[in-house]
């Protein structure tokens, strides 16, 4: 069930892992077929996970296939396939966006790329990790997004299709790396203005994060 499915997701998985935009078990990935989802089993390791480690669900959470437990965040997923119509998700715990999310409510455009994930990305409140009320409040900051940040926690990132999904999480990851996760005071602060990043000049000292 799912072949193809499985096999992209686990590609997915060893992808993010080699680029480091995944750590070890932290971070998930799924692929929609219809009514079924291939998904990354829970407490899995992403660098090593093969097409059978997958799990099966359909829209309600069932387990159809699979030996393990599918991601602890599955509600998330679940939430996003049935709100936004999406093909695939992924949920990670990317070192640069983390740090982002630990110190603002939103990452404004300061990178032309973030349009395609439909502009600034707002940050989702903080909620304990694999609860509805976090599941809720993401899916609440991915309205006209393809992204959101997740408060002390990570980002994830949907999309119609795989190749879709690629595209979003290729934009998604340099925007949080020219970052550099400080914010414009240089201080643990609330927001990242747009005038941080000088768009009509090259950067300095002044401007460039340490």
């Amino acid at each position: 069930m799912l072949e193809a499915e499985r096999e992209r997701v686990a590609a997915a998985a060893r992808r993010l892992a080699e680029e480091g935009l995944v750590l070890g078990t932290a971070g998930n990935i799924s692929q929609r077929a219809g009514d079924r989802i291939a998904v990354t089993p829970s407490g899995a390791a992403l660098a090593n996970l093969d097409p059978g480690d997958m799990v099966i669900v359909d829209l309600d959470g069932n387990r159809l296939e699979g030996h393990g437990a599918p991601t602890s965040e599955l509600d998330l997923h679940l939430g996003v396939y049935r709100r936004y119509g999406a093909g695939a998700v992924v949920h990670m715990h990317a070192p640069f966006a983390t740090a982002l999310a630990c110190v603002i409510d939103e990452l404004p455009a300061v990178h032309y790329q973030l349009l395609a994930l439909g502009g600034p990305i707002r940050v989702a409140p903080y909620a304990t990790f694999g609860s509805p009320e976090l599941a809720q409040l993401t899916l609440d900051a991915l309205q006209g997004r393809s992204a959101a940040l997740m408060a002390n926690h990570g980002a994830i990132v949907h999309g119609q299709t795989s190749t879709r999904r690629w595209s979003t999480r290729a934009c998604w990851s340099g925007p949080a790396r020219c970052t550099g996760a400080r914010p414009r005071s240089g201080r643990r602060g609330r927001s990242i203005t747009t005038s941080w990043w000088p768009w009509h000049r090259r950067p300095t000292a002044a401007t460039t994060p340490a």
